[in-house]
């Protein structure tokens, strides 16, 4: 059985210019035990899916059920199975962060859990703000409030919404230690992110959004492995020609060409000289999943699939 299951799920919006379609079919599975990774531009539809998997809001189409519970025709026992750390900052300004979690721990008839909100208290830096009111803390340990009242029922799958986004570097590394770490003992993990080296480094399995629909589903090695074996990277202040610029992904004064042979690096570095392009700080490293996210984005665009896309 999947811990999350989402089958042939369509969200329409009504707006004033007519329906918008934020969802189309998409049909998915999440394991028992997987650290799966949600991607995708703004837009994509990503927080729009996990609103249909939280509850917080219902599907045009399709079903989707948590630990086999639909999630609209048996809500309180699929919510029950989720911890669910929002993108936004939400809190009550009248409680302490102890209290906070009590609180949070009552919403799920959880009682006398004091050992477990230690532990989350320390193991997420919160420990010295315990009694601390939530008005007085920083974004960033607001954000750390959200994800241990997302954990302090103890649910068998955690779901992120961007839950590093906007925080300091200290946090992301403390938080991403605690939850490999609740991964490694059964705990499925649902992470949108656009961070993207915090999606290689974490999750085994991939799903790409671009406007409502799948466009790659796959593991994370096999999406890399699809990708260009290597790239050439330089920095230039001069205008690149034609043939290399119609290949190159531009950042600033970084130039990056997918290179498949030494033969390519060679041809590319050849056309650059002919052209008087100057180049600095030369290299050539492997394809990364933001190299590969940005190909199947545009291959989306222009009507190709990946691998396992719609599985």
């Amino acid at each position: 059985m999947a811990a999350v299951s989402f089958q042939s799920v369509s969200k329409i919006f009504p707006t004033s210019r007519g329906p918008f379609q934020a969802l189309s079919d998409v049909s998915l599975d999440i394991q028992e035990g997987e650290f799966f990774g949600l991607l995708g531009p703004n837009g994509a539809g990503k927080t729009t899916l996990i609103s249909i998997l939280a509850g917080l809001a219902r599907a045009s189409s399709g079903r989707v059920r948590v630990l086999g519970h639909d999630v609209q025709a048996d809500y309180a026992n699929a919510r029950r199975q989720l911890g669910v750390v929002p993108q936004e900052l939400v809190f009550d300004p009248f409680f302490n962060v102890r209290e906070t979690l009590r609180l949070q721990s009552g919403y799920f008839g959880v009682k006398h859990n004091d050992a477990w909100i230690d532990e989350l208290l320390d193991n997420l830096g919160l420990a010295d703000k315990a009694d601390a009111n939530m008005r007085q803390l920083s974004g960033g340990m607001k954000r750390r409030v959200l994800v241990a009242q997302a954990l302090v029922h103890k649910p068998p799958i955690i779901v992120l919404d961007e839950p590093t986004a906007g925080v300091d570097v200290e946090l992301r590394q403390t938080l991403w230690h605690f939850v490999a770490r609740l991964n490694k003992q059964g705990h499925t993990v649902l992470l949108t992110t656009h961070y993207l080296e915090e999606a290689e480094a974490l999750c085994t399995r991939l799903a790409m959004l671009k406007r409502g629909q799948v466009v790659a589903l796959a593991r994370t090695s096999e999406l890399l492995g699809a990708a260009s074996s290597n790239l050439l990277r330089f920095k230039t202040d001069d205008a690149l020609p034609p043939a290399i610029a119609a290949q190159a992904r531009v950042t600033g004064r970084v130039v990056q060409l997918p290179a498949h042979s030494a033969q390519d690096i060679e041809q590319q570095l050849a056309q650059l000289r002919a052209a008087g392009v100057r180049v600095e700080d030369v290299e050539i490293r492997k394809a990364d999943l933001e190299d590969v996210f940005l190909n199947v984005m545009a291959e989306a665009r222009d009507g190709q699939t990946q691998p396992g896309a719609g599985a």
